[in-house]
């Protein structure tokens, strides 16, 4: 079922919450200060069954000028506005700016209440109403129904619960599937329950026992209560007004603009990327550099903003800008905003959030502005796209949490990239073809620059390859490399990584020396194991003592060396007789070989780290592992 919120805007003493008493029988005034000076000074709450089952939830917003903050707060959650005109006065300064909020808060469906209508004699309403139209003929409710009413008599009333329920079937259901948020509007604390928070939940839904985030000061917050409508419920959805028992944070740990979300569901930032719009009837210009108020959900900060197109903007026009604020903010992309101005305050225009920033842009750069429209056309694949460019080894929770949308659409544009050839997935991360291509070229060089160096190294050993790379762990450098090769970039020898078409090629010089060198380890054998410094008699043998090593010589440790006949003869020796005898020490291997205990101790460790023997206490047996 839809859950349904409906909205009250208008000028102060227009009639809204006295509308409302008699669409529900409940007074929206709740504070003392309210009751004693009649009128609204924070937002009301209450409900009411539509003829057709449905429950709407109720926002009822203050209307004098000086509480335009807390109407602000209200309604930024409206599905359905009751834009309030009171037959005996019209259009009011308070009717125009709450237009001009609401404006830019995407509210699709709309009716006109002209309230009072007992108190005034046909001509005079006939022509308020003809005002209204006039006025409002350019406006985003344009064309909109005008509904009379006296709220006193009740006149008028079933007419316009009429009308709601059926604009009700043109709404738009918000989004249960992607993860809970919920702008903060109120917090008190009850005795015997502690912490109560209220709000409308945006986006998915939450049970009891839930553990949400708090924002922006990133404090776990665990559900112990659910109200909706005054009733206790497991589970709330978006679209609901919703009331939150918070078992273990205080009153004082949240405040009025804070956001409830899931883990890593909204970005935090100090700068933030918007499509920017002045209302039709501003009399000023904004400049870059000014001072202004933005309200986001139930939030007020301060802000400068950075005209990124345009030197000035001037009434009814637009622009990409970057809002600079004072303090950080969560948001995701594509949510509305409202900015006034500082000193005088008054609202002079709004738009929506393309994405947060994280660095300051240059005004009128072009692959900046042209980056923006892309991202306003709201091509998720695009924004997927774009974020990995930016973001090597992307994993699904930062797109996640970048784009706001659910895992499954993610995972679905994510899988079209793939098989476009436009990312790569690593692992469980993602990187950028172009950023894929870059890298390749990256070690490409560092292969290229160590065979030059190395000429007679088989290649690079894989850990020192991957020192020299950034922001790759084990996992993703394997599949990496694995690629690499498959493509028949590199090639892998004995956990050696060199380019693909690299050979090793001796001259005749550096033959010989292999010759003396492989005869001279040969005729030491076991009994007399050469270190790798003997063989090094300079830099010539040095290269190809190392070219030998893997090939037709062993280094047993970091200092001795043998030749590889040798060693799978001894190895074999070895084992055979562990085969028959179970163990062997290193007296035994004396007697079996000839060799020293200092050589024996060496090969027998070799055999060790190799898992072919094992160790206990002083002596060898199998490895069955």
């Amino acid at each position: 079922m839809k859950n349904i919120i409906i909205g009250t805007a208008g000028h102060i003493d227009h009639g809204k919450t006295t509308l409302i008493k008699a669409l529900t029988g409940r007074d929206t005034d709740t504070l003392k200060e309210e009751k004693k000076r009649g009128i609204s000074i924070d937002l009301g709450f209450t409900y009411f069954d539509l003829p057709s089952g449905k429950r709407a939830g109720i926002v009822d917003v203050p209307g004098h000028e000086k509480f335009i903050k807390n109407m602000l707060a209200g309604a930024s959650s409206i599905d359905i506005l009751l834009l309030v005109i009171s037959a005996t006065e019209g259009i009011m300064p308070q009717t125009t700016e709450h237009m001009d909020i609401l404006s830019f808060l995407n509210v699709k469906n709309s009716l006109i209440v002209l309230t009072k209508c007992d108190s005034v004699d046909f001509e005079f309403k006939e022509m308020v109403k003809d005002d209204i139209n006039k006025r409002l003929k350019n406006s985003f409710i344009k064309n909109c129904e005008i509904i009379e009413v006296d709220s006193i008599t009740k006149k008028g009333i079933d007419t316009l619960v009429s009308k709601i329920d059926f604009l009700t079937e043109n709404t738009t259901s918000k989004d249960e599937n992607l993860p809970a948020r919920l702008n903060v509007d109120r917090v008190f604390s009850l005795k015997g329950f502690g912490t109560i928070v209220t709000g409308t939940l945006l986006e998915g839904k939450i049970e009891i026992d839930d553990e949400l985030f708090l924002y922006p000061s990133n404090k776990l917050a665990k559900i112990r209560n659910i109200q909706v409508h005054g009733e206790n419920v497991n589970c709330a959805y978006a679209g609901q007004r919703t009331a939150i028992n918070i078992s273990n944070l205080k009153v004082d740990d949240i405040k009025r603009g804070d956001v409830l979300a899931k883990n890593n569901s909204v970005k935090e930032a100090m700068m933030l990327d918007v499509k920017l719009s002045l209302v039709d009837n501003l009399k000023k210009e904004l400049k870059s550099w000014d001072r202004l108020k933005l309200y986001h959900g139930t939030r007020e900060i301060l802000c400068r903003v950075v005209l990124l197109e345009k030197e000035v903007l001037k009434s009814g026009e637009n622009c990409f800008a970057q809002l600079r604020l004072e303090e950080s903010i969560v948001v995701k992309n594509k949510d509305p905003f409202v900015i006034r101005t500082y000193s005088p305050m008054f609202t002079i225009g709004g738009g929506v959030i393309i994405d947060v920033s994280y660095k300051k842009h240059k005004r009128f750069d072009k692959n900046i502005i042209d980056e923006l429209k892309r991202k306003e056309n709201g091509d998720l694949k695009i924004i997927i796209d774009e974020f990995i460019l930016k973001n090597s080894n992307s994993s699904i929770e930062d797109i996640l949490k970048y784009t706001g949308e659910t895992k499954e659409n993610i995972l679905l544009e994510i899988e079209n990239l793939i098989n476009q050839n436009r990312i790569v997935k690593l692992n469980s991360s993602y990187i950028h073809k172009i950023s894929f291509e870059n890298l390749k070229d990256d070690i490409k060089k560092i292969l290229y620059d160590y065979h030059k160096k190395n000429r007679l190294k088989l290649g690079i050993k894989k850990e020192e390859l991957k020192s020299k790379l950034k922001d790759f762990n084990n996992k993703e450098f394997d599949i990496l490399i694995d690629i690499l090769a498959n493509q028949k970039v590199i090639k892998i020898i004995d956990k050696m990584v060199a380019l693909y078409d690299f050979d090793v090629i001796l001259n005749q010089k550096q033959k010989e020396i292999e010759n003396i060198v492989l005869s001279k380890v040969r005729e030491s054998g076991i009994k007399n194991i050469p270190s790798i410094n003997e063989l090094n008699e300079n830099n010539y043998y040095k290269e190809v003592v190392e070219y030998m090593i893997g090939k037709t010589l062993i280094k047993l440790d970091d200092l001795y060396i043998i030749d590889k006949e040798t060693y799978e003869e001894t190895k074999n020796k070895i084992i055979n007789y562990l085969k028959e005898n179970k163990e062997i020490t290193l007296a035994n291997l004396r007697d079996l070989t000839g060799a020293s205990r200092k050589n024996c101790v060496i090969i027998l460790e070799n055999l060790d780290r190799n898992n072919i023997t094992k160790r206990i206490e002083n002596i060898r047996v199998l490895n069955e592992n």
